[in-house]
């Protein structure tokens, strides 16, 4: 009978262990990874871990074929991009190669090539560079994806390699830039009309000049695959911007008329910078000048 006990305890006591060790490893209550954030699940006893929360810092698996400096796994981005490293002469077609920007769902959000910035007719490394422009989107991490060009198109040939990043998350405001537009106006009937694109910027005082300012960079590469253009010189600097009495006077540096020829540009230059402007309910008038003059510019 005494050994019937013995037994029956010893029973009991690896059932009870049994139990507390499942309960130290159930996942029931823990902390959990969801969406780039630390998430209770149950009534875990651990305090929130220290770690990172978000996509792995993954190896780059083709260090044979491109290195990138910048960005690294998971880096804070914002735009304008700034992309560096290096690639084989093999990785490039005539100088160049695609780069492609997606959010965390898969969509695209810029598109544009990196180009080689020494000789890439050769199987050692070149180095390359690239500035990626783009809307902020609404999910906190993406995908940036470097491409080797493939002229062939043959699936065989395709080699790509993908850095998880996490976007620069600011507050935010929407402004309307206004650019010309291919598709719903391919005659140009009109060079004044211009059409509005809604783009995400930072939150800030000044946002007249904010809004000049996203405008003089252009439509992004998504953009123009929708037929938008700019008729502004790239490189434009402002200069001055006051806005008084509900008119905005704007001085550019020489870049804004430099090579503009054909009175269909100058409207459209001078349209797209009063439109994007009086968008502003503070501002109904626009003046426009290049260094300090007002008579004799953009002249057809």
């Amino acid at each position: 009978m005494k050994k019937l006990y013995i037994i029956i305890i010893a029973i009991i006591i690896v059932i009870f262990g049994f139990i507390v060790t499942a309960r130290l490893l159930s996942p029931e209550d823990t902390w959990i990874c969801q969406d780039g954030q630390w998430v209770k699940h149950g009534h875990p006893s651990a305090l929130i871990p220290a770690t990172e929360c978000g996509p792995p810092i993954t190896d780059n698996d083709k260090p044979d074929l491109i290195i990138v400096d910048t960005p690294k796994p998971n880096d804070l981005i914002s735009s304008p991009l700034e992309i560096e490293g290096q690639a084989r002469g093999t990785w490039y077609f005539e100088g160049s190669f695609p780069i492609e920007l997606l959010d965390a769902n898969g969509n695209l959000i810029a598109e544009y090539y990196a180009t080689a910035q020494s000789d890439w007719m050769t199987e050692d490394f070149a180095p390359f560079k690239a500035t990626l422009t783009f809307a902020l989107p609404s999910t906190e991490q993406g995908t940036l994806i470097l491409k080797r060009d493939n002229p062939s198109g043959l699936p065989e040939n395709d080699e790509e390699f993908k850095i998880p990043i996490k976007f620069q998350q600011q507050e935010t405001m929407t402004v309307k830039l206004y650019f010309g537009n291919s598709n719903l106006d391919p005659q140009v009937n009109d060079c004044n009309v211009v059409w509005p694109i809604e783009r995400k910027i930072a939150k800030i005082e000044g946002v007249a000049r904010a809004a000049l300012l996203e405008l003089l960079k252009g439509p992004t590469q998504v953009e123009k695959d929708q037929g938008y253009f700019t008729s502004i010189n790239s490189g434009v600097k402002i200069q001055k911007l006051i806005i008084e009495n509900n008119i905005a006077k704007v001085d550019f540096d020489k870049q804004l008329e430099f090579q503009v020829g054909g009175s269909c540009r100058v409207a459209a230059i001078s349209s797209q910078i009063s439109q994007t402007l009086k968008q502003f309910l503070s501002i109904k008038e626009v003046v426009i000048s290049i260094d300090g003059r007002t008579e004799d510019i953009l002249q057809p």
